[in-house]
């Protein structure tokens, strides 16, 4: 992808999606989403799938919008809440449920992290930094812009909030996930007796599957049915037929 960026540009927040809720060619329902707070915007751009948006909406009164992703609701209640800052954004984590890192860039070129359960890298460079869910993401990408070795490598973890602002001084905060993999096991009962059965090594499998929106059941029908790893992982950049497939597998069972 070939981008022009504008003069005066300090940040560049992007985002490569694969689509489960919104039509992608509706460039309303893409990352990152704009929000607006105390008279102030912000951007928002979410990884991960969120499972209890629809809930939210009625729970927290939010106002209708012609925005179908998922995502968008964690915009909605941060300006529910009139403010950005570590108070709205725990309050927001501890209401969602789902896998997430969410990234905030606020009015002044600060960016906030907030790491639910899905992976997150951040490489420190003299007067800039890039972030992706791993290093190797990361690692492929310094390759290919020829940079040196960052000065500082960071992985926050589950439950962190971290603020970094423009001269990239860090402050931290912190919340306690809904959406822990316990929450996860009892949004899917069956995971639990397929764990008991599943080679370990399926185990990546399981949480890529997640991310997807596909369930813990759908994937072991599928190993059941005999088909390999990596049939599966090429499977899940089509849920649709995906979701056809395991249908009729389950029905059969």
């Amino acid at each position: 992808m070939k981008i022009h960026i504008p003069h005066g540009v300090n940040v560049v927040m992007g985002h490569t999606r694969m689509t489960t809720q919104g039509n992608a060619q509706f460039n309303q329902n893409n990352h990152p989403f704009l929000g607006h707070v105390d008279g102030n915007s912000f951007a928002l751009a979410h990884n991960g799938v969120l499972w209890n948006d629809k809930e939210l909406r009625m729970e927290e009164n939010l106002p209708l919008t012609s925005v179908e992703t998922d995502s968008y609701v964690a915009v909605q209640l941060l300006e529910q809440q009139k403010t950005l800052d570590f108070d709205s954004l725990k309050a927001m984590a501890e209401k969602v449920e789902g896998s997430f890192v969410f990234t905030v860039l606020d009015k002044d070129n600060s960016i906030w992290f907030v790491v639910g359960d899905n992976p997150l890298c951040i490489m420190y460079y003299d007067g800039f930094l890039l972030y992706a869910s791993t290093q190797e993401i990361l690692c492929k990408a310094i390759k290919k812009l020829r940079l040196k070795a960052p000065t500082d490598i960071l992985e926050p973890k589950e439950g962190e909030i971290l603020k970094i602002d423009r001269i990239g001084r860090i402050t931290y905060g912190a919340f306690t996930p809904k959406s822990s993999f316990e929450h996860w096991w009892r949004k899917y009962p069956y995971f639990r007796d397929y764990c008991e059965d599943t080679p370990e090594s399926y185990d990546d499998l399981f949480s890529v599957a997640k991310a997807f929106g596909v369930s813990a059941d759908e994937v072991q029908a599928l190993l059941d049915y005999g088909c390999s790893e990596e049939e599966i992982e090429e499977m899940l950049y089509d849920p649709a037929l995906l979701h056809e497939m395991t249908g009729e597998l389950l029905y059969a069972y």
